[in-house]
């Protein structure tokens, strides 16, 4: 079984800008080709890749994902067919402490959000924070990719 557990981070705009450099980033399209909480299906491109990913039902910071790389091509094909926005969004990879960190300066209707992931071996870690983290927000719905593909931040 391939267990995804991760926390999520809001990150202070301020603190954050001037850090790292926009080209060293990633340029990421996603959205949803199945919005069902039970069981959601995400294709993802990059500049140069695309993925399709299952996730299942989130228990706590953890859930059951797959990933699988398919066709550059497929995959924006695929994000046509998607059932949600498409979420732009510039990736960057931090290193800090020990653990990977991916943040993700969001674009478009979402513009302004800026959310730090950190995958996990076990739901019982909890990595110290970079100073550019304001809070914790993992159980908060409301930054889920998903939710931020159907009800973006300009809605809120």
């Amino acid at each position: 079984m391939n267990m995804e557990i991760e926390r999520k981070y809001l990150v202070n705009n301020s603190r954050w800008q001037g850090l790292f450099n926009p080209v060293d980033a990633i340029f990421v399209q996603q959205a949803y080709l199945s919005a069902d909480p039970e069981c959601t299906v995400r294709i993802r491109v990059t500049e140069t890749e695309a993925f399709i990913t299952i996730k299942g039902k989130s228990q706590g910071i953890s859930r059951e994902e797959f990933e699988y790389t398919v066709p550059f091509s497929d995959g924006l094909d695929i994000l046509r067919l998607a059932g949600t926005a498409i979420i732009m969004k510039r990736r960057y990879a931090v290193s800090y402490k020990g653990f990977n960190w991916e943040v993700d300066e969001f674009l478009g209707d979402n513009e302004g959000l800026i959310l730090a992931e950190v995958e996990l071996n076990e739901d019982t870690e909890n990595p110290e924070w970079p100073d550019w983290i304001d809070q914790e927000v993992s159980g908060d719905r409301r930054y889920y990719n998903l939710q931020l593909a159907l009800h973006p931040i300009k809605s809120w």
